[in-house]
């Protein structure tokens, strides 16, 4: 058998071990031959290929980013997309497609699969973790503990100077990056997505801490919204997927609060550091595991599919399923972080 591997979306900690996991137990113990598609969809939508063996993934465990390339692009927006995927499969004799990424990347695999007939397993990947069927996406945990210690710098800063800081994370419409940092960090006021803020609520959170001489830290994920307004937006074009470049609400906040309590307020915007660098040991332990059981789908033809945590557990899931709807914070766990707020 011919494996195709690619990885799509934004890069990722983890990313290497899944290939690395899947080429090793793939030539070793089945005999597979593989084959790597550059950038995303976009290999196999231009036939953009590069060879993969033992030999390629020699030392790319704690290697961040990935040695394939990754991209946004979507066949399912080119023109004749499809056609062009499924002539390069032909062409490359592949006989089934590994496909790492988040809820897009994985979007396009439980379509080509459900409806087109490719065959194609799915690896979750996102320092998001808002892939309902799985309990954590590798790459999560690293971007974690890179905007917790972020935050624990961030808070000798600001008393030092007696200021509020401002800590923008990543995680799009999902709340997860700043709940766990936030939590972890001690800051003193954490928003998400899910739930809208009063920025005035906000501001006497903050007027609060500085009672008692603490400078307070807010962490804000970079989908937060405002109760009264809309998403604030440095660019508002879209990508393929048709998502808009998510920043800039932490610095409009910011401004808010200096405007409103008079204190001296500054942003950090941590931005794509959180994705980069080294992944953590939970990340090289599950983006590994990922890819054994990926390929062992493989093995099965059990196609259509996509390799998940539950619990200690990796089990299948539909790729349809999979990709449904975004996993969100639960009330519930932003009430046990209130009790930190102000």
């Amino acid at each position: 058998m011919r494996v195709g591997v690619l990885t799509g979306g934004g890069d990722c900690p983890g990313l290497n071990a899944v290939i690395r996991a899947v080429v090793r137990k793939g030539v070793q113990e089945y005999g597979y031959d593989f084959i790597g598609f550059r950038d995303g969809w976009r290999g196999p939508l231009e036939n953009d290929t590069v060879p993969l063996d033992i030999r390629a993934v020699r030392g790319i465990l704690p290697r961040g980013g990935t040695i394939l390339g990754s991209s946004r692009t979507n066949p399912l927006k080119s023109e004749d997309g499809i056609r062009r995927v499924k002539e390069t499969l032909v062409k490359q004799e592949v006989d089934a497609l590994i496909a790492i990424g988040g809820e897009d990347t994985l979007g396009v695999a439980a379509r080509l699969s459900g409806d087109y007939g490719l065959r194609c397993v799915g690896v979750p990947k996102t320092i998001d973790n808002d892939l309902s069927a799985t309990d954590y996406t590798f790459g999560f945990d690293t971007a974690v503990n890179i905007a917790t210690e972020a935050i624990d710098r961030l808070h000798t800063t600001a008393e030092s100077h007696m200021r509020v800081l401002v800590v923008e994370v990543m995680g799009r419409h999902a709340g997860w990056i700043a709940l766990h940092s936030g939590l972890a960090g001690g800051a003193n006021v954490i928003l998400l997505p899910e739930q809208r803020f009063d920025v005035d609520q906000v501001c006497a959170w903050v007027e609060s801490r500085f009672k008692i001489r603490y400078a307070p830290i807010v962490v804000i994920a970079e989908g937060a919204m405002p109760r009264d307004g809309d998403a604030v937006l440095k660019d508002d074009t879209l990508d393929s997927f048709g998502h808009v470049r998510l920043s800039g609400v932490g610095e409009w906040l910011a401004k808010e609060i200096e405007k409103r309590t008079g204190k001296e307020a500054r942003t950090t915007v941590l931005g794509h550091v959180q994705r980069g660098g080294t992944p953590s040991a939970f990340d090289r332990w599950l983006a590994t595991r990922f890819g054994l059981h990926a390929i062992d789908a493989v093995r099965d033809e059990d196609f259509g599919k996509m390799v998940a945590l539950r619990g200690t557990d990796i089990i299948r899931v539909p790729l349809a399923e999979a990709t449904a709807r975004l996993k969100t914070v639960d009330p519930s766990l932003y009430a046990e972080a209130e009790v930190f707020f102000g």
